[in-house]
């Protein structure tokens, strides 16, 4: 069975890039939400595999919903995305418990890379 992954980015092209590398890499993309309220409310309904969260986001940040997640699911697997010079950011996240980082602009194999280490 396909690892089912829920993508979370306010920005439509970059939800459209990570699709893309996620399905032709043989993933299940069960989801997309483009900000973090959104995106505690899809887990809640979807309980995807994965979750890869853009840190910066309108209404609730990356950081934010992944604390809110982790209290509804202390397993949940979730890969922050950021952007260059956000260094201070991705402590943080990896502190509330993220899994790992990528760094946009994506490259497949390093997305495909954190995934599979992510899911084990």
């Amino acid at each position: 069975m396909a690892n089912r992954i829920l993508i979370v980015d306010d920005a439509a092209f970059m939800r459209m890039m990570i699709r893309d590398i996620l399905t032709k890499n043989g993933y299940e993309v069960c989801g997309e939400a483009n900000d973090g309220a959104q995106a505690i409310e899809k887990f809640k309904e979807l309980r995807p595999d994965l979750i890869t969260m853009d840190i910066t986001m309108p209404e609730m940040d990356g950081i934010q919903a992944l604390k809110e997640i982790k209290k509804i699911d202390g397993n949940a697997k979730v890969i922050m995305c950021s952007a260059m010079g956000q260094q201070a950011m991705v402590i943080d996240a990896i502190q509330a418990g993220a899994k790992d980082f990528i760094v946009k602009p994506f490259q497949a194999d390093r997305v495909i890379e954190a995934i599979k280490k992510t899911l084990g």
